[in-house]
């Protein structure tokens, strides 16, 4: 290696990456998705009753009734009429082996209303019958 020498006065191209546009479109990025994120977990509106129970098991995500507080019914996001409840629970269901599902009701709907979504149900062929609830404190 005699005669091969590497100074600092060397004034060859340059190989520099310039970062600083690459870090300002990724904390835009992450300002988007912060923001957004909260929306992305349920796009129907629904103030939950608080109750202490059992966590549900984690897994494959349940089949959810949601009932907003004009009680409006929606079969996971999709609008359902409440007269065609029970036909469009047994096609949903028809080539289900798990015939489970889980209601999502608002607290300020009466326990009336309530106890006939679920007698549909019921009488739609779904025997286990879930509500959620939020945990004491949130």
């Amino acid at each position: 290696m005699a005669g091969f020498k590497i100074s600092s006065d060397d004034r060859g191209p340059v190989a520099d990456i310039n970062i600083t546009p690459l870090v300002d479109v990724m904390l835009v990025l992450l300002v988007i998705f912060m923001v957004t994120a909260p929306m992305l977990e349920s796009g129907i509106p629904i103030q939950l009753p608080k109750a202490s129970g059992k966590a549900l098991p984690k897994g494959e995500s349940p089949i959810t009734l949601n009932i907003s507080k004009d009680m409006k019914l929606f079969l996971g996001k999709e609008e359902i009429l409440f007269a065609s409840l029970s036909n469009k629970l047994q096609q949903f269901y028809k080539n289900r082996d798990k015939q489970e599902i889980y209601i999502r009701a608002d607290s300020s709907l009466t326990y009336g209303f309530v106890a006939e979504v679920m007698a549909i149900v019921k009488n739609a062929g779904i025997n286990k019958i879930g509500l959620v609830t939020l945990p004491p404190g949130k």
